[in-house]
């Protein structure tokens, strides 16, 4: 029996930047995320004098000048350097959240500003780090870590609960091309997935692990590293293997 899947659209956004329009308005729907030329001008100068700056100086920059791009910020938000913004309006960061050092936070697919690519309070994202919603959401509970160089690539969607543990080098979500020999590239026939990744509350995800589209994994769930998982995962199940099989439960 073959598994349901959805179509994703052709980036939207990308499809945007290929019409006749300005360059202006094309940096502003792929960059800015406001329309505004205001918005486009404070969006320039605190990139240039905050986004790279080192030391306190550039610390004490970022936590002043960051909170005016998103759409909604908590108390105590933390920045690293070499962050990169995209459509920073349309993206909610919780209280005490830190966002490391050359992480890329990229909202341009969401549908819902606001409530589509959220962090949750005190949650924290390590160095270098890929956080992109192509369409659909990107939500991130409270008290998670998210270990260096993950990449969440949202295209039917991503959510991760509470009091998470996520090792480094892990990649959730994504969707695969359309492959059929119908003289069209499969680049051009656009990404079908069977449905958003769901991680539960108290999960703990090991390095190098591979979460598919679709997959729903459990509170209290243990992924081994290396993993990659593409079925289901049971609460409080201890997984591992390529694909992922359950080795054990939690006592």
């Amino acid at each position: 029996m073959t598994e349901p899947r959805d179509t994703v659209n052709k980036d939207r956004v990308v499809a945007a930047l290929s019409d006749g329009g300005s360059p202006l308005k094309k940096y502003q729907t792929f960059f800015v995320g406001r329309e505004s030329f205001g918005a486009f001008l404070y969006y320039e100068m605190t990139m240039f004098l905050a986004a790279g700056t080192r030391g306190a100086l550039g610390f004490a920059l970022r936590k002043t000048l960051f909170k005016r791009l998103f759409g909604k910020i908590g108390r105590g938000v933390n920045f690293g350097r070499d962050i990169s913004l995209r459509c920073p309006p349309n993206m909610s960061l919780g209280d005490n959240v830190t966002i490391d050092d050359g992480c890329a936070m990229d909202a341009r697919g969401v549908e819902n500003p606001v409530g589509d690519f959220v962090i949750g309070d005190r949650t924290l994202i390590a160095r270098d780090t890929v956080m992109l919603v192509k369409s659909n959401f990107l939500r991130i509970g409270a008290d998670t870590s998210i270990g260096s160089q993950c990449n969440l690539s949202a295209v039917s969607g991503i959510e991760i609960g509470d009091f998470c543990i996520i090792a480094g080098q892990c990649y959730f979500g994504g969707g695969r091309y359309k492959m059929a020999l119908n003289g069209t590239p499969m680049v051009t026939q656009g990404l079908e997935t069977k449905g958003p990744v769901k991680i539960g509350n108290d999960v703990w995800i090991g390095a190098n692990v591979t979460i598919l589209d679709g997959v729903t994994v459990g509170d209290g769930a243990i992924i081994g590293a290396g993993s990659v998982v593409t079925k289901d995962v049971p609460p409080n199940a201890i997984m591992g293997g390529v694909p992922a099989k359950q080795i054990s439960e939690r006592k």
